[in-house]
């Protein structure tokens, strides 16, 4: 097949199915393309950073593939990289681009790598060799941004035509003879200006305006080539956002989603990461666009926070212990005095536990301290809710009363007790009497 004009990508072509670019693999691939195609003009681009990424015993071959022009880099601090560069050299010569890239954040700039015919890749097969075909680029959410912004841009600077210039006028003149015609009370002038005012807004409000970049040009590529997606870094977090944190790496700003801080997603970056402090994390993706690296957390990292939170309840919790201790001293014997010194030194010089030494036999001395404590309290609330929950001694007491109350038997008996003494005094007298018996026989 003849093709007259063929731009190379050839960072793309070179790190095809590596993770770092090679020269040979690079030339490879286009020695097979040129002897399957009649070639009649050839360009390789490759990216600026492209000399300091590939092996040290090819830079010789590279910095002399330069120097005769057979490689072609672009200008240094160039926007888009190297992928704007090959787009334009392409589109100016009309020429078919051998690349396995899509080129999303491009299609709304550049439509025709939609023609058929005007994208082409290629990919190694072991055994076979390399092997070229026509390509489709991927649409996705970085083409459909760039198309609509491209449409946006095409639609504020269009000129008018001359139809729309026409009927334009005819409206000015009818407006200007009903603004003749109407009364001056109720002037059209100012709903015109209202009107007017309102266009300027829509328009001003539908102009596209340039996205900030996160990075500069030259470090971020610096970094691309220094570190691939997938490659591990230590960042030094800088600041938090309210889905994550950004994190630096020499003059690189790069973020860190709250789902790739841990295994489930902390609420809070500050519940995992700490300004400041350096941690490692993972290359994860790139953003050409706007120049944006995403990393994430190197999982074990992310229990340092949860750890640190775990031992200051430990030695908080000691103090209030000694609090309560000092109210039931008797327990204190079961433990080295602090005089001793062979014994750790738990209580400071005002009696407070000291915390200062987390480890070995002060921090299970500690330990114990507090479950003693603990269990000693848990024996006073048990014994204070069954003292509560079981009134049966006032119970049997009421029950007494009630019983005494209701048998009245004992008072019935003191009162039989109580008129018992009258046959005692009918007895008396009738001893006084049974003597006037004797006098009477007396005299007789």
């Amino acid at each position: 097949m003849h093709i007259s004009h063929v731009v190379v990508d050839g960072s793309n072509i070179a790190t095809e199915a590596r993770s770092l670019p090679s020269l040979a693999q690079l030339d490879e691939a286009v020695k097979a393309f040129i002897a399957e195609n009649d070639v009649g003009n050839l360009t390789v681009i490759v990216d600026a950073t492209f000399g300091h990424r590939i092996d040290e015993s090819e830079r010789a071959e590279f910095d002399q593939a330069i120097a005769s022009a057979e490689l072609v880099t672009p200008p240094a601090g160039a926007i888009g990289r190297g992928d704007a560069f090959v787009l334009q050299v392409a589109n100016r010569v009309n020429a078919v681009i051998l690349s396995n890239d899509s080129f999303q954040e491009f299609h709304g700039e550049y439509p025709w790598l939609f023609d058929e015919g005007r994208l082409m890749g290629g990919k190694p097969v072991p055994g076979v060799g390399w092997v070229f075909l026509r390509r489709t680029p991927v649409r996705g959410p970085a083409s459909r941004r760039s198309t609509r912004d491209a449409k946006r841009k095409r639609d504020d600077t269009t000129p008018a035509t001359e139809a729309s210039e026409g009927r334009s006028a005819r409206a000015g003149r009818s407006r200007a003879k009903a603004s003749a015609n109407a009364p001056k009370d109720k002037p059209s002038e100012p709903s015109e200006g209202r009107s007017g005012s309102r266009r300027k807004r829509r328009s001003g409000t539908s102009s596209n305006s340039p996205q900030p970049m996160i990075n500069e040009a030259m470090p971020f590529l610096e970094f691309l080539g220094a570190h691939p997606v997938g490659s591990e870094i230590e960042a030094t977090v800088a600041e938090y956002s309210s889905h994550g944190a950004y994190v630096t790496v020499d003059d690189v700003r790069c973020y860190a989603p709250l789902h790739a801080l841990g295994d489930p997603a902390p609420q809070r970056a500050r519940d995992v990461v700490t300004i400041g402090e350096t941690r490692r994390f993972t290359v994860t993706q790139v953003d050409g666009t706007r120049r944006g690296i995403d990393v994430a957390l190197v999982p074990g990292q992310e229990t340092t926070r949860a750890s640190s939170a775990v031992s200051d309840a430990s030695t908080s919790r000691p103090q209030s212990s000694t609090r309560r201790s000092r109210r039931t001293p008797a327990k204190k014997t079961a433990y080295p005095s602090s005089e001793d010194s062979s014994a750790p030194n738990l209580f400071g010089g005002d009696g407070k536990l000291s915390v200062a030494d987390t480890s070995g036999t002060a921090a299970r001395d500690a330990a114990e301290l507090l479950n003693v404590e603990e269990e000693q309290v848990a024996v006073k609330k048990a014994t204070k809710k069954a003292t509560k929950k079981a009134p049966a001694r006032k119970a049997a007491k009421k029950a007494t009363k009630k019983a005494v109350k209701k048998a009245p038997a004992r008072k019935a008996a003191k009162k039989a007790t109580k008129k018992a003494p009258a046959r005692k005094t009918a007895a008396k007298k009738a001893t006084k009497k049974a003597p006037a018996r004797k006098t009477a026989a007396r005299r007789r």
